[in-house]
């Protein structure tokens, strides 16, 4: 049985990537258990974000890494994740907030099948480890 993705991604959020990406390169995303802002999912140029040991890699949207801060995941890890888009402007250092654009999620919680094959998740540091062999 193929494993369930943690998170997925909407079309139009992808069309905002495929134009961040041709701006700023390869791209990543983190979400912080921070207030207002802090809390929606927010996108980096890939590496101008340093995650470690107290971040959660869930998997890939769009080709890019999706990473939440562990305790956050604690509160989310029941649910499927949507990254969406809409209009309006956050206030923080994501990359789409010029273009009058904001990534959000939307969640679902998992069926009993669901949750008993969720992709693995690994915390920063193992994360590194896997992709670089260090």
């Amino acid at each position: 049985m193929q494993k369930v993705p943690r998170v997925l991604i909407s079309q139009k959020a992808q069309e905002v990537i495929d134009k961040l990406r041709s701006i700023h390169g390869e791209l990543m995303f983190h979400q912080s258990g921070g207030c207002c802002d802090g809390s929606q999912p927010m996108c980096f140029a890939k590496g101008e974000f340093s995650v470690g040991t107290n971040d959660v890699w869930l998997g890939q949207i769009h080709g890019c890494d999706f990473f939440m801060s562990a305790d956050q995941f604690e509160y989310w890890k029941h649910t499927q994740l949507l990254i969406d888009i809409t209009e309006g402007r956050g206030s923080s250092f994501s990359l789409e907030i010029p273009l009058g654009l904001r990534f959000l999620v939307r969640s679902r919680l998992y069926e009993d099948w669901e949750y008993e094959n969720l992709t693995p998740i690994y915390n920063g540091e193992e994360y590194l480890e896997k992709i670089f062999s260090i």
